[in-house]
């Protein structure tokens, strides 16, 4: 391998071919280099008067030239692992003089170089030499994520023993990382929400959080981004990657978690820039369905919503699909970014993946034909449904708990403190003293642009709102978000042509609300046409209130109550 890369165009023949003598050249294994390559280098930088630079293994060999500085040389892909350098050291010129740049030290950092070394050129001649070699994550010693030795002249640059230095560092590393696994239970992650001008960037930001920490993963930093116009292929920009780098460098995170979905190729482009597992919000969604999947239609569901991400991605995706599933979807791994459909399916090709989602999608069918005829048996009993409806952890399984008096299993509904704890829908007999019997379902929860894949997959859940002659719409009073997330439910609501059900807005967790907040609250949506009812299902207060709007509603809808109070007595 003797090609000269970079900017060679208008360089002579003879240039070119003293370019690529530089692969000839050898120097002690351990060093920085030589002073006779310190010299070659500056006369070749002065005679075609740009930066010239090598890369040097650890056995002393060039093993790339190019003309370009630090920043623009080429580099092999030169990541060996979290705790070793890269195995490499960058040595070039700098024709202007001057000492080690910011874009040399940028170079070092993400390509976690040995050290990246600068000849200042002077007439044609070598003069000092700046060295610098990254320090350990989490050091306090420096400020920088680099130690920039003092300059020395270039017949001393042999002096310094670079093999201690990165043996020493990569010790130093390794010892760090092991005390750190042995205490760290779970990935931590960096989330990154990009603000486009939104006036809730801060709320989603917010929410990829409790995304993040319900799938399993520790949060230790978080980032609201400006950008007006998003970078095509990294999205926020290789600066703001590289500060991202630095942060995870520190504070031992291994997951960069994006809360604007990514293309393939960015995803890729955003992992090989810093090293670190990259997710969107996608891939998190799929994830938190994953672990929470019970039953034969939501681990259907689950698999099918991971098979068709999975599909546009499959070509040339390399690593950044296993962020899927590396564990088949076993129970007991429990990390985010282990589960799905497993490893194995990352190796099918386009058409087995279609084979298994038109099995998946007849299975679903089935399950589909099972759940209709439930619903007709509902139907000729003249049961009426009430359906729970709400953003996602907005206490509707509590409160579908609390209105059957199903507090101990297996009659009770999981409630955990979770975004979509609850993805099945479920069905619960319950009695309404002015009514008689009805049928209360509890839905998946919903959240504000739902992905696609996810969205599709959990239709028939959603579908099932649709048997409902009341919603209850569960809105969490507590949160400063509270409009926005009544806003998202009913757009969804408006899509799936659901909007024309009676609707009671139960305002839950007003013993966690502030008293004049949730005053407000009440009076702008009952201004808004909303009938309102302030409850809190955890404390079990004032349900009977819910109970009775609920029961005049249906009767609104034609439902009489001694018709039902002859069944109750019948039964």
């Amino acid at each position: 391998m003797t090609k000269v890369h970079g900017n060679t165009s208008g360089l002579k023949k003879a240039q070119l071919k003293s370019l690529e003598n530089l692969y000839r050249r050898r120097i002690e294994p351990g060093r920085v280099g030589s002073p006779e390559l310190a010299r070659n280098l500056a006369e070749l930088s002065a005679d075609v008067r740009r930066e010239v630079s090598v890369l040097i293994d650890r056995r002393g060999r060039v093993m790339s030239v190019s003309v370009a500085d630090a920043k623009a040389a080429e580099l092999p892909d030169t990541r060996q692992g979290e705790n070793r350098l890269s195995g490499y050291h960058l040595l070039h010129t700098h024709p202007r003089g001057g000492e080690l740049s910011k874009g040399d030290l940028s170079t070092l950092f993400m390509k976690r170089l040995d050290a990246v070394s600068a000849i200042e050129v002077q007439d044609g001649r070598p003069g000092q030499v700046h060295t610098a070699h990254l320090t350990p994550p989490g050091s306090t010693v420096e400020e920088e994520d680099w130690r920039i030795l003092p300059p020395v002249p270039s017949f001393d640059i042999d002096e310094f023993d670079l093999a201690a230095q990165v043996s020493a560092l990569e010790e130093e590393i390794a010892r760090a990382s092991r005390t750190r696994e042995a205490s760290k239970d779970r990935e931590q992650a960096i989330l990154v929400q990009i603000d486009t001008g939104e006036v809730d960037a801060e709320e989603r930001l917010e929410e990829l959080g409790e995304l993040a920490r319900t799938a399993g993963a520790e949060v230790v930093y978080r980032e609201l981004v400006y950008r007006r116009h998003l970078k095509a292929g990294t999205l926020v920009g290789a600066g703001k990657l590289e500060e991202l780098t630095s942060r995870a460098y520190h504070l031992d995170a291994d997951l960069l978690i994006f809360g604007q979905e990514l293309g393939a190729a960015q995803a890729r482009e955003i992992e090989a820039s810093t090293g670190l597992k990259v997710i969107d919000r996608s891939q998190l969604i799929l994830d938190i369905f994953a672990q929470h999947a019970q039953g034969q239609e939501s681990r259907l569901q689950v698999e099918l919503a991971q098979l068709r991400y999975m599909k546009p991605r499959l070509l040339g995706a390399g690593a950044q699909l296993s962020r899927i599933g590396a564990s088949g979807g076993s129970a007991a791994s429990g990390a985010i970014g282990t589960r799905g459909p497993g490893e194995t399916k990352l190796e099918l090709d386009r058409r087995r993946i279609n084979d298994r989602i038109a099995f998946l999608e007849a299975q679903l069918r089935e399950v589909a034909v099972r759940r209709e005829e439930r619903r007709k048996s509902r139907e000729r009993n003249s049961v009426p449904v009430v359906g729970i409806v709400g953003y996602t952890n907005a206490g509707k399984s509590t409160l579908l708990n609390a209105l059957t008096h199903a507090a101990e299993e297996p009659r009770r509904v999981l409630a955990a403190n979770k975004l979509f704890a609850t993805l099945r829908p479920t069905s619960r007999q319950g009695y309404l003293d002015a009514v008689g019997q009805v049928v209360l379902t509890d839905t998946v929860g919903f959240i504000r642009d739902l992905p696609q894949d996810p969205t599709r997959a959990f239709r028939a859940t959603l579908e099932e709102i649709g048997d409902s002659d009341v919603l209850v719409h569960v809105l969490d009073a507590s949160s400063d978000a509270s409009e926005l997330h009544f806003e998202a439910v009913t757009r969804i609501l408006d899509e799936l042509d659901l909007s024309d059900i009676p609707t009671v807005v139960a305002l839950n967790k007003a013993d966690q609300a502030r008293p004049a907040e949730l005053a407000r609250l009440q009076e702008r949506l009952t201004q808004a046409g909303a009938q309102t009812v302030v409850i809190s299902a955890f404390k079990r207060q004032r349900l009977d209130e819910l109970r009775q709007a609920v029961a005049q509603a249906l009767q609104r809808q034609g439902f009489e109550p001694t018709d039902y109070a002859a069944m109750h007595t019948a039964g």
